[in-house]
């Protein structure tokens, strides 16, 4: 029998006895599923719990609705995985230290839905502010880090970017509303990550700027097609590398005599934000959002 505190206490036998289902089966389920977890008496016999119990009726339940073996283990074992994850998040103290390293984690083993569970999470209970400066920003200087090393795979950069791009434009919607003044932001021609200058746009918009945003690999003739078109009061260009914007220097010095431009991210330099006579931003990109004022 089972324990009253639901220990491990059932044999194989009164499992398959309860359950209608045949030893075999269950050892079947077991051996090539893992649905199972049963543990060792000291007389060397696998006992199991009422969570073996609950995770077989389950998989009776999705058999019952047509779906093979393979895939109603696989179903039991995704709806623990999810479980185990709101719990633990129900007993995360809300601080962006600790959950930033249950995102890392996700984010790293490429768990899609327990990455969304704890941005989630950071979204309700910190201000948008501190989970972008605290959270998202250093994550992904971090995992740039790593990938340069080796340490962090293609993949893994690829999918956690992605994935927090999507968050980031979820933010983003609606960010060309409002009455307030228009900024048009940009990489560099050649200049593909943008996260960072999403980033400094979503809190932009929050001090009361509108956003156009024209994202990776803009040709500087573009943007002054676009400062033409949509007389905006600011122009921001972002770039991770000095040798993306330096070649530049001529075509970025005619647009800051038009507009007030301001170069941005690791590739902006003083000396180039000198020669163009532009604004420099440097820091995290939630800081330099805010420190940019309304109006210019």
């Amino acid at each position: 029998m089972a324990s009253s505190e639901g220990q491990p206490a059932l044999r194989i036998g009164e499992l398959s006895r309860r359950l209608g289902v045949s030893d075999h089966v269950l050892r079947a389920w077991e051996n090539r599923y893992g649905l199972l977890q049963p543990v060792r008496s000291a007389g060397g016999f696998r006992l199991y719990s009422e969570a073996d119990v609950l995770r077989v009726r389950r998989m009776q339940a999705h058999l019952s609705r047509g779906l093979s073996a393979a895939e109603a283990a696989r179903a039991v074992l995704g709806e623990d995985g999810e479980a185990r994850m709101e719990a633990e998040l129900d007993h995360v103290p809300a601080t962006a230290g600790e959950l930033s390293g249950a995102l890392r984690r996700a984010l790293d083993t490429f768990d899609e839905p327990a990455a969304q569970a704890v941005l989630d999470r950071l979204m309700s209970d910190l201000s948008l502010t501190t989970v972008l400066r605290e959270v998202v920003m250093p994550y992904l200087s971090e995992l740039g880090q790593r990938w340069e090393q080796g340490t962090a795979s293609i993949a893994q950069e690829h999918f956690a970017s992605n994935l927090i791009h999507g968050r980031l434009a979820g933010l983003a919607r609606g960010w060309g509303d409002g009455h307030g003044p228009l900024a048009v932001l940009a990489c560099a021609p050649g200049e593909f990550h943008d996260l960072a200058l999403m980033v400094f746009g979503i809190v932009l918009n929050r001090h009361g700027w509108k956003i156009d945003y024209l994202g990776s690999n803009t040709p500087v003739e573009e943007l002054a097609r676009t400062v033409d078109a949509r007389q905006p009061r600011l122009v921001v260009v972002a770039a991770t590398s000095p040798e993306t914007l330096e070649p530049l220097t001529e075509q970025l010095t005619v647009l800051a005599q038009r507009v007030v431009l301001v170069l941005a991210g690791p590739g902006a330099t003083p000396q180039l934000a000198a020669a163009v006579k532009a604004r420099l931003v440097s820091g995290d990109p939630v800081t330099a959002a805010e420190n940019i004022g309304w109006p210019p």
